[in-house]
């Protein structure tokens, strides 16, 4: 009986894009069924899922890009009882190989599934970690337009005429965009017409993000209040850091099977580079550069204000251990000791879904 459930068991991968996507079949043997390109909505995902049971039991199925054009498909399959698994793009040695187009992609898809080479559960993007996610999207791009914003205007002020410099310019953010906001005319010529109104402008526009960003950041605060309360009490961990953390780790907890994977998945994991007799770990360039950032921001926090961590880094620059060597190490023990309370917040929120 179980060979016969085996046989009959067919295999979906799927390439996804903007407008159509394109669903590859494959049994359990690897012999390729067929492909099938539909829509971007339920119909169209109603139409792959039903193509793909025509041919047999279908349980498993491999997408590319579940966080973005595969987002809604993702959540569809899994609603039906699919296991759903993201897909990485294809290397290049491969595609080499077996060329590009979206069937290629899509049936590629379908045999790193088949092979287990695929094991990561997507995010199920439906709770607090992806609301907490959504707002520090919102927050990075405000802080970045922000930041631009102050500098164009301080350039403009650096060029402009001593007149002008003297009357505006100012060594803090705030009360020189004051003065610029209630700038009405500089002069009668073009050049200083142009400048007063874009000035003013750019200090609206920074007024305007500021106002932006605190509610931005009272939403954090709301947010990891409710659904990150184990985290928020560790030490260095403010409102922006929980939240990133708590967003890159998802709403479903069994995705982190391990603190190893959770330290994989924030790049901090030291990766071995060793050669010859020469025995060595280097930095992890790689994984979520926003969570790798915020486990910078609380080891830095710590190694300023933290006594127990201020004998640590005193500790290991006696052993001759570099800056960045104890902030990698820091970055590591960091995740050690976030990983359960990251669980347990992520199950608390679950449980009260």
């Amino acid at each position: 009986m179980k060979k016969q459930s085996l046989k009959h068991e067919v295999i979906l991968g799927v390439d996804t894009h903007l407008d159509t996507h394109v669903g590859a079949l494959i049994d359990g043997q690897g012999k390729m069924l067929g492909t099938l390109p539909t829509a971007t909505n339920t119909s169209g995902y109603n139409q792959l899922l039903k193509w793909a049971q025509s041919f047999g039991h279908l349980q498993r199925a491999g997408i590319e890009g579940t966080g973005t054009y595969g987002a809604g498909l993702a959540r569809f399959l899994s609603e039906q009882g699919i296991d759903v698994l993201e897909i990485n793009r294809p290397d290049r040695s491969m595609r080499r190989f077996l060329g590009k187009s979206d069937p290629t992609d899509a049936e590629s898809a379908a045999r790193s599934v088949l092979s287990g080479n695929a094991r990561a559960i997507p995010k199920l993007q439906s709770g607090p970690a992806e609301a907490m996610r959504i707002a520090s999207v919102a927050r990075r791009s405000a802080v970045k337009a922000r930041t631009q914003s102050i500098n164009q205007l301080r350039a403009l002020l650096i060029n402009a005429p001593e007149s002008v410099r003297a009357k505006l310019w100012q060594s803090k953010p705030e009360r020189c965009v004051k003065g610029c906001a209630r700038l009405r005319t500089l002069g009668e010529s073009q050049s200083l017409k142009t400048l007063a109104t874009t000035l003013r402008l750019l200090a609206k526009r920074w007024l305007y993000l500021t106002a932006e960003l605190k509610e931005l950041d009272a939403t954090l605060e709301h947010l990891t209040v409710l659904a990150a309360k184990r985290l928020r009490r560790q030490f260095g961990v403010g409102p922006q850091t929980a939240a990133t953390l708590l967003a890159t780790a998802g709403d479903n907890p069994e995705r982190l099977r391990s603190e190893a994977a959770l330290a994989a998945l924030c790049g901090v994991n030291p990766l071995p580079a060793s050669s010859g007799k020469t025995v060595r770990h280097r930095l992890n360039r790689g994984g979520n550069r926003s969570a790798n950032n915020a486990l910078w921001t609380i080891a830095m926090v710590r190694m300023r204000s933290d006594p127990r961590t201020r004998v640590y880094v005193a500790r290991r620059t006696a052993e001759g251990k570099s800056t960045k060597e104890i902030h990698r190490c820091l970055k590591r023990y960091i995740v050690r000791e976030l990983y359960p309370l990251i669980l347990a917040d992520l199950q608390d929120a679950a449980a009260a879904a």
